[in-house]
């Protein structure tokens, strides 16, 4: 249910015009964002209560949801969003803002475990089951291997960026939203792949965060550099904001290329300094941990 704030449906091009620094969102998509904020402040609670140890993790992994959270509500709530109708630059940071902030951070806060202890007793021991379910883990270890991970990361970038499809998705609310989509789950796997890799994996951890930033780095560059405008739906949009379409697409692609890839190195410096250090913190694929894991039995 948290990651249905991703979905969060496109403007329009003259609704955009109409007021383009305009604050809020869709009413299901302010829901759903009060929603995940509301379950995993429950679930943590709930969690806390029962701990005689290890609040201070839960602490800390509350804060990171809570940066998640809001780099999401910033990139579906305020002014940036229908900005995005008019800029590629600003949809950019948009993009951004789903896929290497608000993602990883999610991530490290392990949302999982709270937004299970959230719900009714009942609920837990029957959802609980599922997850540990073989064919679903069969199915959720493949998708966050690194290698699959990294792949449909790779995949859903480039192909949305197509001009064809990206221009689609700017005149068709139902294709943005997809486009969100595909954009954040993505991320999301990709994130869950890199920060838990532990050990051994944490080498091939660090190819993938720097092949990333390679081939983001290259599209941004392809944007930054080209004579070109690839998104001519933008029309005069830029115009509103004392830019050209060209100038507007080459601020998105420096946009992509400097302060996306430094996102990358900055993950990469982690990972480092873990392997480094020989950190032996719990891996993330580990979510159930013996006082998160659903008892039926049990408020």
């Amino acid at each position: 249910m948290a990651l249905l704030p991703s979905l969060a449906q496109a403007h329009g091009l003259a609704a955009a015009e109409a007021d383009p620094l305009r604050w809020g969102a869709e009413p299901w998509v302010l829901a759903c964002l009060v929603l995940s904020a509301g379950l995993y402040g429950a679930g943590a609670f709930r969690l806390w209560r029962r701990q005689t140890s290890g609040q201070r993790a839960l602490l800390a992994r509350a804060g990171w949801f809570a940066l998640g959270w809001l780099a999401m509500a910033v990139a579906l709530a305020s002014p940036l969003d229908p900005a995005g109708a008019l800029l590629f630059s600003a949809h950019m940071v948009q993009h951004e803002l789903l896929m290497i902030v608000a993602a990883p951070l999610m991530v490290m806060g392990r949302p999982f475990a709270p937004w299970l202890w959230a719900l009714p007793a009942r609920w837990r021991g029957a959802i609980g089951g599922g997850v540990h379910w073989r064919p679903w883990q069969a199915v959720w270890q493949f998708v966050t291997a690194p290698l699959p991970a990294w792949l449909i990361h790779f995949a859903a970038l480039w192909v949305w960026h197509a001009p064809p499809l990206f221009q689609h998705a700017l005149r068709d609310d139902t294709v943005h939203a997809w486009q969100h989509a595909s954009f954040l789950f993505p991320a999301l796997l990709f994130w869950w792949a890199v920060l838990g890799a532990r050990g051994p994996k944490q080498g091939p951890a660090l190819l993938y965060l720097f092949t990333t930033m390679m081939h983001t780095g290259a599209l941004g560059a392809l944007f930054a550099m080209s004579d070109t405008v690839w998104y001519p739906a933008y029309g005069d949009g830029p115009l509103v904001f004392g830019l050209t379409p060209l100038e507007d697409q080459q601020l998105g692609g420096l946009i992509m290329w400097v302060p996306g890839g430094l996102a990358y190195v900055i993950a990469g410096m982690v990972l480092c300094l873990r392997w480094v250090l020989g950190s032996t913190g719990a891996p993330l694929r580990n979510t159930w941990s013996n006082n998160s894991r659903p008892n039926p039995g049990k408020p």
